[in-house]
C-alpha cells in the first residue's frame, strides 16, 4: 500500500497543471445501495490517440504508471506498477483483465490482482470500470465508469480513495496531450 501512496502522491504532483480544465465527478447511489462513479475530462487530442493512451501497455505509461505489461499467455490482461522496478508477477503490481470493448470507443475492465496490503480488496475486486470517449469539437471526452463499490465501511472508503486517485490519473491523461509523457523518473526524483 505505501508504494500505491507513494505513487498516487507522485501523480498529483504532476496532475496539478492538469487539473485547470477540471475531471468533474459524480456518484449515485443506485437501488442496490451500491455506488457508481463518473470521472470525466476533455481531452486535446483525437480519439485515435486517447484510444491507444488507454487501451495498450505502451499507452498507460505515458500517463498513469512508469512499467505497464501485457501477459504473453493472456492479451486480455494488462499488468502495471507506479514502481519502475517491478517486474510482472511481483508483489507491487497491479493487474486489469480487459473485458468488452469497441475499438475507439470503449474498454471495460476489472481489476483482477492488487499490490500486497491493499485495503478493502475483497470489496474492490467486485468493482468494475468502463472507459469510454467521444470526439467533443476539436477534443475527446474522457469518462471513466466504476460501479458496484459496496455499501460498507470498506466500499466507502474506496470511493474516497478512487474519487481522488481516478481524478489525479484523468488529470494526468489531459497533462499528456497538453505537454507530453509524464517524466516518471523525474518524478520520482
Amino acid at each position: 500500500m505505501r508504494g500505491l501512496v507513494l505513487g498516487l502522491a507522485a501523480a498529483l504532483s504532476v496532475a496539478a497543471p492538469a487539473l485547470a480544465q477540471p475531471v468533474t465527478v459524480t456518484k449515485t447511489v443506485e437501488a442496490d445501495a451500491t455506488t457508481t462513479m463518473v470521472h470525466e475530462v476533455l481531452v486535446d487530442a483525437p480519439p485515435a490517440d486517447v484510444w491507444t493512451a488507454i487501451a495498450t501497455p505502451g499507452g498507460w505509461m505515458t500517463w498513469a504508471v512508469p512499467v505497464a505489461w501485457l501477459s504473453n499467455a493472456d492479451p486480455d490482461l494488462i499488468e502495471t506498477s507506479y514502481d519502475p522496478a517491478a517486474k510482472p508477477g511481483g508483489p507491487d503490481t497491479i493487474q486489469q483483465r480487459f473485458g468488452a470493448r469497441v475499438a475507439g470507443r470503449s474498454l471495460a475492465f476489472r481489476t483482477v490482482k492488487a499490490p500486497a496490503g491493499f485495503p478493502h480488496w475483497d470489496e474492490y475486486r467486485k468493482v468494475e470500470s468502463l472507459f469510454e470517449i467521444e470526439p467533443a469539437g476539436k477534443q475527446t471526452r474522457v469518462r471513466l465508469t466504476s460501479r458496484l463499490y459496496p455499501d460498507s465501511e470498506g466500499g466507502r472508503a474506496l470511493v474516497g480513495f478512487f474519487e481522488g486517485g481516478n481524478s489525479m490519473a484523468l488529470g494526468n491523461l489531459r497533462q499528456r496531450f497538453a505537454t507530453g509523457p509524464i517524466d516518471w523518473a523525474a518524478q520520482r526524483r
